[in-house]
């Protein structure tokens, strides 16, 4: 049994961001990037998470960038706070998968991958704010979560999911009546993250649409973008199709448009 208590109890353990990490996000947010590469530099774990990840073929650079402030520079500002929401979100991650046949850096390359269609996608919709932008970093933050809560209950789980054939935020819900995206939004809060963010991430589940129109518009392509990209073969053979249910009604009026938006990127 998964019981609140014990979600209670993992969110709380959820180390908060170093002193250079919050630092960092600040000057970001102020939109001072130079100055937030000079902070960056000084924790050495951001410094290799962006290296890597900004220099993998998903980007697009010719040649390897290795210094922060170039790669802030290069990023510009939404993208350089998304990219550091998404390592806040590794700070999560667990060091060996066990529910999910995940490594570090097929996570990593998820994160990339939706971090550059959410930003090519509010470009279509002519969206630019750096917060919204961010929203698309408690996704990955769903799978590390239901890692974390599933992995010694791992057998329980699989049996629950045979005899009744449902999704694990289904089998969460049903278990302790708080669903990923209730506690996406308590991650999000613990790391003062505007509640904007917890709001289209509640939008995206396909369940939980909101009266605020605009907001509700992008659940439903953040809801698209997830499932396009859990898809892919190399997530399906780890699992992360079954991840939440794909719902078609939710998203019908836009379904046309987001294929066509795919199918330039």
């Amino acid at each position: 049994m998964i019981t609140k208590n014990k979600i209670n109890d993992f969110i709380e353990k959820i180390p908060p961001a170093p002193k250079a990490l919050q630092a960092t996000i600040i000057l970001l947010n102020k939109g001072e990037l130079t100055k937030a590469g000079q902070i960056a530099q000084t924790d050495l774990a951001l410094c290799s998470y962006l290296k890597n990840i900004v220099n993998k073929p998903i980007y697009g650079f010719r040649n390897e960038v290795t210094d922060i402030v170039q790669i802030f520079g290069i990023l510009g500002l939404s993208t350089a706070q998304q990219t550091v929401y998404n390592y806040m979100m590794t700070l999560l991650s667990p060091d060996k998968w066990e529910l999910f046949k995940l490594q570090a850096s097929t996570f990593q390359d998820l994160q990339a991958r939706l971090s550059i269609k959410w930003k090519m996608i509010l470009a279509h919709l002519n969206i630019k704010d750096n917060t919204i932008e961010s929203a698309i970093t408690l996704l990955p933050a769903s799978i590390i979560v239901s890692e974390a809560l599933f992995c010694e209950k791992k057998d329980d789980v699989d049996l629950l999911r045979t005899v009744h054939d449902i999704d694990l935020n289904t089998v969460l819900s049903r278990l302790c009546g708080l669903d990923l995206f209730d506690i996406c939004q308590k991650i999000a809060e613990k790391w003062n993250m505007p509640d904007s963010i917890a709001t289209i991430i509640h939008a995206a589940s396909g369940l939980k649409p909101i009266e605020e129109q605009e907001l509700n518009t992008l659940g439903k392509w953040m809801h698209l973008l997830l499932f396009y990209e859990l898809s892919q073969t190399l997530y399906v053979e780890a699992g992360l199709n079954d991840f939440i249910e794909f719902q078609l009604d939710y998203v019908s009026d836009i379904y046309d448009d987001f294929i066509r938006v795919m199918e330039i990127l």
